[in-house]
């Protein structure tokens, strides 16, 4: 962007993130890998909220390697809380193809990086930056906010051949003006600047910003307007109703088909709808279990991206002796306490994990 077409320009930026730069696990040592899952974590997610998710999956899978073998299970109980799990199953995938085709070490070359499952321009871009120093822009979120308030950007930024242009700028940039060695540095500062200073949510710390001698939304007081993004359409809104059947010991799930919506999570039984009490006995029994007694529970309210759900929640208490000989094939009683241990629970339904224990 013509906001960082002069070397001076870039310099400010990079000694502001030098001083500025937040303290993060991935930063400590930048591998490629460690960079990889990162990013990955850190897409539609809070920095704060993904440190604990980015350490405990680093101590449990350590190298390319352990994550191309880790059971599904495993992987997903490991990713539980961070939502869109697909992201996960694809850096399994990548990690079988880095394995089976470059000796298990990320390749050093954007091209390559994008070809592999899950990997986009953005991802590539910021691999290639941080880990091999290759001069390629990382353009997110923050990036797209930050140059279209400095440059007085009115394009929409939900179109994609604005991200296309604005990549090809900074490409640009990175490769005739940038100094050597600093391509990650760049790429860092810039969505660093977006995250902590030029905020997405409340009015942007102008007086912190370097480039504020620059930034046309300061001068014309129009951050408010910037940038311009397409409104989403509205959520389709659905009504469930959640079901947690209940023995001394155990626990009924569910796993999830294995394409669509949450595929091959655990949840506990729902169906469609907002069900009477009568209703709900009715459905335990065709599942061949004797109910003892049903609480109501609070409900709660889940939001995908283009989907919302209100659910109603019911507790029901069965007999031990129960023969569950017509549950569904994809449904099973496990110990309440492997709810915490082993299986994946989504969001949507881990706000009733509290209400297995008696």
């Amino acid at each position: 962007m013509q906001s960082f077409e002069i070397e001076n320009d870039i310099q400010q930026l990079l000694k502001w993130f030098e001083k500025n730069a937040r303290s993060l696990p991935w930063r400590e040592q930048r591998t490629p890998y460690k960079i990889w899952v990162s990013e990955i974590m850190l897409q539609q997610t809070r920095v704060e909220a993904v440190r604990g998710y980015f350490e405990r999956f680093m101590k449990a899978l350590p190298s390319i390697s352990d994550l191309a073998v880790v059971s599904e299970d495993e992987l997903l109980k490991l990713w539980e809380g961070l939502g869109y799990y697909n992201r996960v199953r694809n850096m399994q995938r990548a990690a079988c193809v880095v394995c089976e085709q470059y000796q298990g070490e990320l390749p050093a070359d954007y091209q390559t990086l994008l070809k592999l499952p899950g990997i986009g321009s953005y991802t590539a871009g910021a691999i290639a930056s941080q880990a091999f120093d290759i001069p390629e822009p990382a353009v997110d979120g923050n990036v797209l906010r930050v140059l279209a308030r400095i440059d007085g950007d009115d394009r929409d930024i939900a179109d994609l051949s604005v991200k296309k242009e604005i990549e090809e700028r900074l490409r640009h940039v990175m490769q005739t003006v940038l100094p050597d060695r600093r391509a990650g540095d760049f790429n860092q500062a810039l969505m660093e600047l977006g995250a902590i200073v030029c905020v997405p949510n409340g009015v942007p710390k102008c007086e912190q910003c370097p480039m504020q001698y620059r930034c046309r939304a300061y001068k014309e007081d129009s951050w408010s307007l910037l940038p311009v993004k397409t409104p989403k359409k509205p959520r389709v809104i659905e009504d469930k109703t959640v079901l947690i059947i209940v023995n001394d010991r155990e626990v009924l799930i569910r796993k999830r088909d294995s394409k669509g919506l949450l595929a091959g999570m655990y949840e506990f039984p729902n169906t469609e709808g907002c069900l009477d009490e009568k209703t709900v006995l009715d459905y335990v029994a065709g599942l061949g279990l004797m109910s003892l007694r049903i609480e109501p529970l609070p409900g709660a309210k889940h939001i995908f991206t283009h989907r919302e759900w209100h659910m109603k929640a019911y507790r029901i208490h069965i007999a031990d002796e129960t023969e569950a000989d017509r549950l569904m094939k994809n449904m099973q009683f496990v110990n309440r306490q492997q709810i915490e241990t082993t299986y994946a629970v989504p969001s949507a339904f881990s706000i009733f994990t509290k209400y297995v224990s008696i």
